[in-house]
């Protein structure tokens, strides 16, 4: 009886779940769904004999895991090749005509996320994963299980595949950044980048709460099931309840497929996801089966790569900021306007020649873009639409301190010369307290120019002295004692981040993580360090004349003396450990890293090729002993190909650190 009852539960909440996220149509209010789901929780907890990990209530339980389990794919998940314009596509349907004459094609949105699939045993959902590099991919079957448009069960009773995308909606994503900003964290750059690091959560409690989204658009076993062509795999998915795409279209010939091509790209901001092209893929199946696949992707398929998004708005005004070097960077503000995926307001101007040559005046109608999708710029202006704006006058005077600004010959920048501008002290201090340089969380640029504005924060030492300053800090709004004992606690930690750190944090010009690492790892200590000429500190790798000139004259500076025997009174460790490496595959080589590793993010791989003692460079050239490649590797591993360069894939690598 009881386990009757359950079993109606769950089969009610999914429906519901179902009507309300696949199909857009609630049929009950949230406050009837949260009462039978707050009963059916209540029945198991009382009951846990009948624990299914598909239970509608496992989507809101997280589950804490050590890390994710490769799987093999059953078959391989190839990549599409890509078509940039309408000559493109003309090869590619007179490419597929030569082999199979009339032919109809399904045009569909490329969702922008993160390619995933979904494998489903007698009803249940078995386990999810993705992509990886195509042959492997990462169990990630809990943080699928938190996106409630996912069929947990389904009718079909046997073994079948669905692949599809996961995504981060639009408005997901800015509700997850602007938390983030509250609390002072790294912002994502965009709802790929956002949906990719969600559904890598060890915790799945924190990918429930990104909500997540995915459209479903390919159905491997298509033919086994008796099924002809990719339209009917649609329709099939979408009876079984998965979440299909509803803007799918059968085309007949190139010019149908290039006018829904355009019809879908002027409606692209309008959409609450995001999308970067469209897929073409030849309809009938078997006709699929008979143009085959090359090494990398299937002949009957390509994805056509939309242009960068542009967009016409009003620049009004262009105002100055100020960095912790003085550098003096102007900033475009906007009528805000939507460009990939989210709102833009502001875009950097760069420095006053950019200015000069786009001709960009206040007032002016503008074309913005985002390079890459992430980076905000004005691309022009357009004259004709110009009332009467004048010429941008660069000033010179600091916005912050009035005191004056200055541009060297033969630089593109103006600096504030005034070492004591607030805006140079307060970006300073957070820089020093940076996930780069020495890890205080909760000492953000908005904390920072808080406690400076309140006199408690005038210097980078004085971040040590917070300590003494608890009842002026806990009465502080938004503060509190909770937050004054982290605050604290992250600062005591941060005293052993060691030489490497300490010297990214002090912000000296020319040395940047790398140089930091190579440094500490050479001299040992700062004891050491300050006592090297320049002669010295030039025979360590990478160190040129003027990295050399640069690291001197900081360190011999009589106010940075002062700071960094300051900091060592306060017990900042100063030191590094040397690290003796063991003779592995990487030491001595030099690597170049690609595309998108999903184990790893750049740092990541970059410290531990580091730490093998390899080399890591931006450029493939003829002196490049290794390229790693991730998802979306392009040009780098093209260029490595033609070198005739040793590569390896993800799954290579973390196989080669194991033994390692």
């Amino acid at each position: 009886m009881i386990r009757t009852k359950i079993e109606e539960l769950r089969k009610k909440l999914e429906e519901y779940a179902y009507q309300y996220y696949v199909l857009d149509k609630p049929s009950i209010s949230d406050f009837e769904y949260d009462e039978l789901m707050n009963e059916l929780l209540a029945l198991e907890k009382e009951y846990p004999e009948f624990y299914d990990p598909n239970s509608p209530s496992q989507r809101i339980i997280g589950q804490v895991l050590d890390g994710f389990e490769k799987v093999v794919h059953k078959r391989a998940m190839l990549s599409l090749g890509n078509s940039y314009n309408y000559e493109d596509l003309k090869a590619f349907d007179a490419s597929i005509r030569k082999s199979a004459g009339a032919v109809t094609y399904v045009c569909e949105l490329k969702i922008d996320g993160l390619a995933c699939s979904l494998n489903y045993e007698n009803g249940s959902l078995a386990f999810g994963v993705t992509r990886g590099d195509g042959e492997v991919g990462e169990d990630v079957s809990n943080n699928i299980r938190t996106i409630k448009s996912i069929p947990l069960k389904i009718p079909y009773l046997g073994e079948v595949e669905v692949r599809g995308e996961v995504y981060m909606p639009r408005a997901s994503f800015e509700a997850l950044n602007k938390q983030r900003q509250e609390d002072d964290e790294e912002l994502f750059a965009n709802p790929r980048n956002a949906a990719a690091g969600s559904i890598r959560q060890l915790d799945s409690s924190i990918a429930a709460k990104r909500k997540l989204d995915g459209f479903w658009y390919h159905l491997p076993q298509g033919r086994e099931l008796g099924l002809n062509s990719h339209y009917e795999c649609l329709e099939w998915m979408r009876a079984q309840g998965f979440k299909v795409n509803p803007n799918a279209r059968k085309c007949r010939d190139v010019d149908e497929i290039w006018a829904y091509i355009q019809e879908m790209g002027a409606k692209r901001s309008e959409l609450p996801y995001d999308i970067d092209g469209i897929v073409i893929k030849v309809d009938d199946l078997t006709l699929q089966q008979t143009l085959g696949f090359t090494a990398k992707s299937p002949r009957w398929a390509t994805a056509y790569k939309f242009p960068p998004e542009e967009a016409e708005t009003i620049l009004k005004d262009i105002f100055l900021t100020v960095g912790r070097t003085g550098r003096i960077t102007p900033n475009a503000a906007l009528e805000p306007v939507r460009l990939a995926g989210t709102s833009v307001g502001f875009a950097s101007l760069h420095n006053e020649d950019l200015i000069k040559e786009r001709d960009i005046r206040v007032g002016d109608t503008v074309v913005v873009r985002k390079a890459g999708d992430i980076i905000p710029e004005v691309v022009r202006s357009i004259p004709e639409k110009r009332s009467g704006q004048i010429p941008y006058v660069f000033p010179d005077t600091c916005p912050i301190c009035g005191g004056v600004i200055v541009r060297l010959a033969g630089e593109a920048n103006h600096h504030c010369i005034n070492p004591d501008c607030p805006a140079r002290v307060t970006e300073s201090i957070a820089h020093f307290a940076s996930r780069d340089a020495m890890e205080i969380e909760g000492l953000g640029i908005q904390r920072v120019k808080q406690l400076n504005d309140l006199g408690y924060l005038k210097s980078v030492e004085d971040i040590y002295r917070l300590k003494d300053k608890r009842e002026e800090l806990v009465v502080l709004e938004g503060f509190g004692q909770r937050s004054y004992d982290k605050l604290m606690e992250a600062i005591e930690a941060s005293k052993k981040s060691g030489l490497s750190k300490v010297l990214v944090g002090l912000g000296i010009s020319q040395i940047g993580t790398k140089a930091a690492k190579t440094l500490a790892q050479a001299f040992g200590s700062m004891t050491a360090l300050r006592k090297a000429s320049i002669e010295d500190l030039m025979e360590i790798r990478d160190m040129g004349e003027i990295s050399a000139q640069s690291l001197y004259g900081f360190l011999h500076q009589p106010n940075n003396e002062a700071l960094i025997d300051k900091l060592q009174e306060y017990g900042v460790v100063m030191e590094s450990q040397k690290q003796e490496i063991t003779e592995n595959f990487f030491t001595g080589k030099t690597v170049v890293l690609t595309g998108t590793l999903e184990k790893y993010d750049r740092k990541q791989a970059t410290e531990i090729l580091e730490a093998c003692g390899a080399k890591v460079t931006s450029s493939v050239t003829s002196k490049t002993d290794l390229v790693i490649y991730g998802e979306g590797a392009g040009s780098k591993l093209d260029k490595a190909n033609q070198l005739g360069v040793a590569t390896m894939d993800e799954i290579s690598f973390i196989a080669e650190l194991q033994d390692f």
